[in-house]
This record gives C-alpha cells, sequence and structure tokens, in this order.
C-alpha cells in the first residue's frame, strides 16, 4: 500500500475546536459541510478553466506548466472576482430570497432563529 499524499493527509484531518452547529442538526450540518465543499470545488475549477481559456487565447496551445504558473494580471482579476461573486450570488439566492421574505415580515431574531433551524 503506498503512503497517503501530504494533500490527503491534510484533507482529513480533524478539525480543531466545536463543531458549527447553524441548523441544530448534526446530518443537516454534515451536508451543508459537504455542499460547501462542492461550491469551493466548482469555483476552483472555474478559475483553472478559466486559465486554460485565456492561455489557450493568447498561445493557441498550452502545457501543464503554463498553467500552474499562469498568474492572472490585473484584469483577468477583476473578471474573475465578478465571477466569483456572481457564482456565490447564485448558490445563495435561495438562503438570501429567504433571508429578504423573513425580514419583511418583520418578526423577532428568535422567531427567525427558530425557523433556520427547523429547516
Amino acid at each position: 500500500m503506498t503512503e497517503p499524499v501530504d494533500w490527503m493527509i491534510r484533507a482529513n484531518a480533524r478539525a480543531k475546536g466545536k463543531r458549527s452547529d447553524f441548523l441544530g442538526d448534526p446530518d443537516k450540518e454534515r451536508m451543508l459541510s459537504m455542499l460547501m465543499a462542492v461550491i469551493g470545488e466548482v469555483s476552483v475549477l472555474r478559475e483553472r478553466l478559466d486559465t486554460v481559456e485565456r492561455l489557450l487565447d493568447a498561445k493557441g496551445t498550452i502545457s501543464r506548466a503554463d498553467i500552474e504558473s499562469y498568474r492572472p494580471d490585473r484584469d483577468a482579476g477583476y473578471e474573475r472576482g465578478a465571477m466569483v461573486r456572481e457564482y456565490i450570488a447564485r448558490v445563495m439566492r435561495g438562503p438570501q430570497q429567504m433571508m429578504e421574505a423573513m425580514q419583511a415580515d418583520d418578526k423577532p431574531v428568535e422567531d427567525l432563529s427558530r425557523e433556520l433551524k427547523d429547516l
């Protein structure tokens, strides 16, 4: 059996501190954690694809080394920042709309907290 790679060890390391309890249910917390991890991975993939597209536009051909050494210029960084903000806004659209609806109801904070835990 081969030894685990360093990133595998770090990815599977036990978190320090107490587990979050935003939703009041360990199963929901685990699902939220997995969903947020997938969202992060998709974001990284989108940036990597952007790198490939930019390098292909600039050079016509690329190598893995080109991809690994690419550093976006100011304009590319700005576009990527906007891309990430738009992505996060789409991902969080449902919870954002729910929060806005709850605020429109003008309920006490305690009631809002209970409703969020019941999701």
